[in-house]
């Protein structure tokens, strides 16, 4: 893609009412447009983020069997009454709206009630077991505190998965092999050294311990207990003697963070299926209820924890799985050969950004920093006459000359 054509530009500072460092990052490098706080908009830059990340998820959610499908946002208010949940004063966060005509209706929060509704229709048997669903969908969130960037939105995008299961111990099973899939997720976006499973409180979905997936971060605004030699930790609303015996913690093994979580998983019994009497029949024909998880990722915190961990004084450092572009090609006045290698780093399916703006080389190097993109590869006078291109990384200082051929298999190792 041609920098020139692109509209959206660079900017110096970011709205005076932004204080969290990745969306002051994202909309001075022009990622995301914010439209209120807690609701943001992707611009081109920063959709292509989101689609490597949401790549990533789906790849490993479908490695577990997962099935993709996509629910509705708007949610009939009949099958929450069923739950119990539609006036429950635990979930205080929800938006809802009327029909015309008066009926009420719930805006995307959860999906729980809807994915069993949906259920319905094909399961009866317990061969029909066990199996996964999910989505990648924007949820609706009437947050209080929305002021962290995308740590934080009333509306963002997420991917939630529900299991069903014949009984408890399928249940597990399916569980903790979803339970590895996120930790793949959070190795392969560079966060698995720094993020922990964490017992944490049920919350609105069920009145068993959740796990939640902290990531380490000082702007993290959960307080969490890590037992580094276990590689878990404990969630501060839990923290108690009583807990901590119950889940074989001991106080002088754990040292205080905080954290950003960036997933959790549900056990939530039968719960769900039993109030909407969704059930299935055994090898006996006997009527038995099934057992349900509910796994959810944030995808767009996903993107904010990066911007705001792997960035440096000068911008945002994307990881070259989930970057815009491999390579951002700055033409410092050598139109005709920057054309041309353009065209071959294309040809070879380098995804690359062209900064071929007619601006001073302070502004493209300084728009590069900040953009973000793990090569960045200079065309002058004076690249030429050394005998190529001035290559370098985002994250490292020093940059050297390569041939158009060494960069490609420099790229494609």
């Amino acid at each position: 893609m041609k920098q020139s054509q692109l509209f959206t530009k660079t900017k110096k500072e970011a709205p005076s009412d932004e204080v969290a460092k990745n969306a002051q990052l994202l909309i001075r490098a022009g990622f995301i447009h914010k439209e209120m706080a807690g609701v943001y908009a992707y611009m081109p830059l920063g959709l292509r983020v989101l689609e490597n990340i949401k790549k990533i998820v789906r790849e490993e959610m479908n490695g577990v069997g997962g099935q993709e499908l996509m629910m509705t946002t708007l949610q009939p208010k009949e099958i929450w009454e069923k739950t119990d949940r539609w006036d429950d004063a635990k979930v205080d966060n929800w938006f809802k709206t009327k029909l015309v005509n008066g009926t009420e209706l719930g805006v995307g929060l959860t999906h729980e009630e809807p994915i069993v509704d949906a259920v319905s229709n094909y399961l009866g048997s317990y061969k029909d077991m066990p199996f996964a669903v999910y989505q990648i969908q924007n949820k609706f969130r009437n947050e209080k505190r929305a002021k962290s960037g995308l740590l934080r939105g009333r509306e963002f995008l997420m991917k939630d998965m529900y299991t069903f299961s014949r009984d408890q111990k399928q249940h597990n099973e399916e569980y903790e092999k979803i339970v590895k899939a996120y930790f793949r997720v959070y190795d392969r976006l560079g966060l698995g050294e720094i993020t922990y499973r964490t017992y944490a409180d049920g919350g609105i979905f069920t009145p068993r311990f959740s796990d939640e997936f902290q990531t380490l971060s000082d702007v993290g605004e959960d307080k969490i207990y890590v037992d580094e030699k276990k590689r878990v930790a404990i969630n501060d609303e839990i923290f108690t003697d009583e807990n901590l015996e119950k889940l074989g913690l001991k106080r002088e093994d754990l040292v205080e963070k905080k954290g950003v979580e960036v997933g959790n998983t549900f056990h939530l019994e039968s719960k769900y299926t039993d109030a909407l009497e969704l059930f299935y029949s055994d090898e006996k024909g006997e009527k038995q209820s099934i057992i349900m998880g509910c796994y959810g990722i944030g995808v767009s915190r996903l993107m904010g924890v990066i911007a705001e961990l792997f960035a440096d004084d000068k911008g945002l450092v994307w990881p070259e799985n989930i970057a815009p572009f491999s390579v951002h090609l700055l033409n410092l006045g050598e139109d005709g050969e920057a054309e041309k290698i353009y065209a071959q780093l294309l040809k070879n399916g380098i995804e690359v950004l062209f900064d071929d703006r007619e601006a001073q080389a302070g502004q493209k190097f300084a728009d590069s920093d900040l953009i973000g993109i793990p090569y960045r590869a200079v065309i002058s006078k004076k690249s030429l006459a050394a005998g190529g291109i001035e290559v370098k990384k985002r994250n490292e200082s020093e940059s050297k000359i390569m041939t158009v051929e060494e960069f490609l298999q420099l790229l494609k190792k």
